[in-house]
C-alpha cells in the first residue's frame, strides 16, 4: 500500500528525486486543518527517511487561505501549547533537502507561515501574502514572528504582523520574499526547473549546506569546518572535481588546437 494512500487534503506526485505535495481542499480554500497537518507529518516522515526535494503548492488558484477558523475557534490553551502548526512547519523547514513553495493566489495566516518555512518561494502575479491573525484575536504563532523578521526585516515584519499589511506579488518580489513570478500555467514548470537546478548539486553537499545555514550563530565557524571536513572525504567530491578538471583540460586542449590551426593558416607560403 502506498505511503500516501487515504490522503484527503494532499495530492502527492512523486519522482525519483522530488516529491510534490499539493494542498487540495477547495471547500476551505486549502485551509490548514488537523487532517492536513497529519498528512504533512506523514510526508515529512517519508522524506526524512528518503530525502528528496519537496515542492509545496495549492489547488484551485490558492496556496492556503490560512488555518481552519472553525477548528481554531474550538482550540484552547492546551492546543496552543501543543504547537500543532508550528511543529509541522518546523519539521518541514528541517527536512534534509530543500523545500520549494510554489504560491498562487492567497497565502495568508497559516498558509503564509507554511510558505515562510520553505527554503525557496516562487509565485504568480495574483499572489497575496499576509498574517491577519491579530484581527481574529490571536497571533501568528507558527513561525511568522521570527521567520518573517529574518526574511523581510523587522520594520516590514511588524507592519505585516501588527498593522495587517498584505503584500502583493510585486511587493513580494521586490523584497525577495519570492525569487520569481510566473503565470499560473507556468508555475509548476518553474518549480520543477528550480528543483532541477538544485538537484544538479551533490545531495550530501546540499544537506550539509542547508543544515549549516540554519545552525545557530554560536555554532559557527566550527560547524562549517566539520561539515567541510566530511565533504572533503566524500567520493562525490573526488568524482565531481575530477570531472571538472578533465573538462577544463579538454577545453584548454581544444583552444590550443584551434590556436595552432589559426597559426598554420596565417603562416605565409613560400
Amino acid at each position: 500500500m502506498s505511503t500516501f494512500a487515504g490522503f484527503e487534503r494532499l495530492r502527492i506526485d512523486e519522482r525519483d528525486d522530488r516529491l510534490t505535495a499539493t494542498l487540495s481542499h477547495p471547500a476551505t480554500r486549502n485551509a490548514i486543518d488537523q487532517q492536513m497537518v497529519s498528512e504533512l507529518h506523514a510526508v515529512c516522515a517519508y522524506l526524512e527517511a528518503q530525502p528528496k526535494v519537496l515542492i509545496l503548492t495549492g489547488d484551485g488558484g490558492v496556496f492556503a487561505s490560512g488555518a481552519d477558523i472553525a477548528q481554531l475557534r474550538e482550540r484552547r490553551r492546551d492546543d496552543a501549547l501543543a504547537g500543532i502548526n508550528s511543529t509541522i512547519f518546523d519539521r518541514i523547514a528541517r527536512l534534509p533537502l530543500p523545500v520549494i513553495a510554489a504560491l498562487d493566489g492567497y497565502a495568508l495566516g497559516g498558509g503564509a507561515e507554511l510558505a515562510f518555512a520553505a527554503d525557496l518561494r516562487i509565485g504568480t502575479p495574483s499572489l497575496v501574502m499576509g498574517n491577519p491573525e491579530t484581527g481574529l484575536g490571536i497571533m501568528a504563532a507558527a513561525g511568522a514572528t521570527w521567520r518573517l523578521k529574518e526574511l523581510v526585516g523587522e520594520p516590514l515584519a511588524k507592519e505585516i504582523l501588527l498593522a495587517g499589511r498584505k503584500l502583493t506579488a510585486d511587493e513580494c518580489l521586490a523584497i525577495r520574499l519570492v525569487s520569481s513570478l510566473h503565470e499560473p500555467d507556468d508555475l509548476m514548470a518553474a518549480a520543477h526547473d528550480l528543483a532541477d537546478r538544485i538537484l544538479r548539486s551533490d545531495p550530501l553537499a546540499l544537506r550539509l549546506t542547508k543544515a549549516v545555514f540554519h545552525a545557530p550563530a554560536a555554532a559557527h565557524p566550527l560547524v562549517d569546518t566539520l561539515a567541510q571536513a566530511t565533504l572533503f572525504e566524500s567520493d562525490a567530491k573526488f568524482e565531481r572535481m575530477d570531472a571538472f578538471l578533465a573538462k577544463r583540460e579538454a577545453r584548454r586542449a581544444e583552444k590550443q588546437r584551434a590556436a595552432e590551426a589559426d597559426t598554420t593558416k596565417e603562416k605565409p607560403h613560400d
